[in-house]
């Protein structure tokens, strides 16, 4: 279309080919624009500025107090003009006429430098007072100051052009240097007293502080500091925060880096920057060196698909070195934070570099209440909330989890334009976290009573089977991608899971497929029980495979398989035969089996109260735990008492 119309345009089509013969360039991509085309413009206009600047000697009056140079001649020949002043420097003359009045302002004539003889004559052979009044000359100042504007401004950008060169070259130079974050002393704003929750790490790196403090309070009876302290445990729990405490108690010179600002893609520049951190660290012994995400360089040697990272190899071969090799590092104490300890490498774990492992774990009861106590302090609370409450409702959640969870309570508090934060905001927001937001409330229709029955279904059988966690609240508001929602919470910390309550566990998440197929029919279960399932299914492959908890007897089948870039076999070679794995997923079965099978039978027994609960769960969209057990105890005493009268009443008939 482009191409026709050019041909409309220009002519025929041999004057076309004639003009792109004469002009190839027509044809050429357009090339790169370089950035000093930009400056040659900006240069033009400080150019030409500069010419209509001087070239322009002063802005016009308003034009009804001009005249033009035949007019002054007329009115000079008829005799009205009283006065003429000539500025041959700005090529004006002021002319006072006789009509004007004595405050009057002079008309303006423009002249030129040929025309000031004959006005002369002509001013003087009709009686006219002339005289010549020369302003002072502004131009060649103007002119200069300019000029010279115009060289500082290029002066500016050369030396801009310079210091970014000079920069680049400053940079090449340094590439090898060390980019740990020095302070001579820490001020981080965290002690240990911000610190809860993990009291074992707490008092580990309490002895760390206390050595570097009062050192012969140890070397007194022979006594080392560790050289390396390793806070392993999950993403979440404080160890970048402990390292904060640490640095903030010690009041020594405290060294911080990322393990992956050592690695870097040419060969020999992260070995580099350890030699570079550890000389910087003896020159300023005693002090604390903390390396974040250590396992970003200390990974196992000479694993991988395609063999080792050389870099990161040198890397980790000079960190070694460093931390304990022939010269040694006394006073530099290392400590370094990690989630994923199983893929260090053995040299770097060792005694002499890491002696000691603290394990950063999830916090308990005590130690999330202890956290939440921190957390509250800079929070506007109402005296009815209960911090104890909130620490039973959250088990599992870490040191960030929770300070996340008050700080979602803060906000909603604040979008709802509350002066405290009350426990409705912190339900919601522990309901945020853990399933996301809130969705849209469901419309009254076979879709919702369908979904009623589901979490009705999981409620139910868990609260009827026995090792189950007790109900927490059912839902019918959609957080995230699920539809409703039934929570369970147990009543305290359990480390150790017994048979039974996997069992019960696994009965309560089918509690809601086997609901549907009692309700509604075979034909009429949903996709909503697919997250059920796969849980379900886990977790029975992890009692035969791995607790020993089948008729397979107690042997571990299965094991944590390593990663690919541990070195571990490509293949996947199974760990038992396949008669075994025949037999694997038979247990499987059975056990899912077993447990649908009286998930279908609490259901059966219990459609009385199900159709109930789901009435009223359709009616509120929410259920309380407690309100639920209230009801469920209720309708069980009823359901006991009939039956207690059917049995009396046959009784007599026989």
């Amino acid at each position: 279309m482009e191409l026709s119309f050019g041909i409309k345009q220009l002519g025929d089509r041999q004057t076309i080919v004639t003009n792109l013969k004469k002009n190839k360039s027509g044809l050429r991509p357009r090339s790169k624009k370089s950035p000093w085309r930009h400056l040659w413009r900006v240069t033009a206009s400080l150019m030409i500025f500069q010419g209509v600047l001087i070239g322009t000697p002063t802005w016009a009056n308003g034009e009804e107090n001009t005249l033009s140079y035949s007019e002054l001649l007329r009115k000079i020949e008829a005799g009205e003009v009283k006065e003429v002043s000539i500025d041959p420097v700005n090529q004006r003359a002021k002319v006072t006429l006789k009509n004007q009045g004595e405050n009057a302002t002079p008309k303006e004539v423009v002249i030129f430098q040929n025309n000031n003889q004959e006005l002369k004559d002509r001013s003087i052979k009709n009686n006219v007072d002339y005289s010549i009044d020369a302003s002072v000359d502004r131009s060649t100042a103007i002119s200069i100051a300019i000029q010279l504007l115009f060289i500082l401004f290029i002066i500016a950008i050369i030396a801009m052009l310079v210091r970014r060169s000079t920069n680049a070259s400053g940079q090449a130079m340094n590439f090898g240097k060390s980019k740990a974050r020095f302070q001579m002393e820490a001020k981080t704003g965290m002690t240990f007293s911000d610190v809860a929750g993990i009291e074992e790490a707490k008092e580990e790196l309490e002895e760390v502080v206390t050595f570097l403090k009062q050192p012969e309070k140890f070397t007194a009876i022979g006594a080392k500091i560790p050289k390396g302290v390793l806070l392993v445990g999950p993403p979440g729990t404080g160890k970048t925060l402990l390292a904060k405490a640490v640095a903030g108690e010690a009041g020594v010179p405290f060294f911080s880096i990322s393990g992956s600002e050592f690695v870097e893609m040419f060969v020999g520049v992260g070995a580099s920057r350890v030699r570079d951190l550890f000389k910087k660290a003896k020159e300023n012994a005693p002090c604390l060196v903390f390396i974040d995400e250590v396992d970003a360089v200390g990974r196992q040697r000479g694993a991988g698909y395609g063999g080792g990272n050389d870099e990161r190899e040198q890397t980790l071969n000079q960190l070694l070195t460093e931390m304990d090799g022939f010269e040694g590092n006394n006073g530099i104490i290392i400590i370094a934070a990690t989630n994923r300890p199983d893929v260090l490498d053995s040299a770097l774990l060792r005694p002499g570099r890491f002696d000691r492992q603290v394990i950063v774990d999830y916090p308990d009861l005590k130690g999330r209440l202890g956290i939440l106590d921190v957390h509250a302090r800079n929070k506007k609370i109402d005296p009815e909330v209960s911090l104890e409450t909130i620490a039973r409702r959250t088990p599992g959640f870490t040191g960030a989890d929770l300070s996340n969870l008050l700080n979602e309570a803060a906000i909603l508090t604040a979008r709802r334009r509350k002066e405290a934060i009350t426990m409705l905001e912190i339900g919601d927001a522990i309901d945020r976290v853990i399933a996301g937001m809130e969705g849209t409330p469901l419309v009254d229709s076979k879709s919702k009573r369908l979904i009623a029955y589901h979490e009705i279904g999981h409620a139910i059988v868990g609260s009827l089977t026995s090792g189950h966690y007790p109900v927490e609240k059912v839902t019918l508001i959609p957080r995230g991608r699920a539809k409703g929602l039934t929570w369970f919470t147990p009543d305290e910390e359990q480390d150790l899971v017994s048979r039974t309550q996997i069992l019960a566990r696994i009965t309560g998440l089918l509690g809601g497929r086997a609901a549907e197929e009692v309700i509604f029919g075979n034909g009429e279960v949903t996709t909503g029980a697919g997250n059920d399932l796969e849980k379900v299914t886990s977790l029975a492959r992890q009692m035969v495979t791995k607790f020993g908890m089948s008729d397979l007897g107690p042997i571990a089948l299965e094991s944590e398989n390593g990663s690919g870039f541990l070195g571990s076999d490509l293949n996947n070679r199974s760990e038992y035969s396949q008669e075994i794995a025949v037999h694997i997923d038979a247990q499987i079965q059975s056990i899912v089996a077993q447990c649908y099978k009286q998930a279908r039978n609490i259901i059966e027994e219990n459609r009385n109260i199900i159709d109930r609960l789901v009435d009223i769960l359709i009616d509120f969209e929410t259920i309380g735990g407690e309100e639920f057990r209230k009801i469920l105890n209720e309708t069980t005493k009823i359901k006991a008492i009939d039956t207690e009268k059917k049995t009396s009443s046959l009784d007599k008939v026989f």
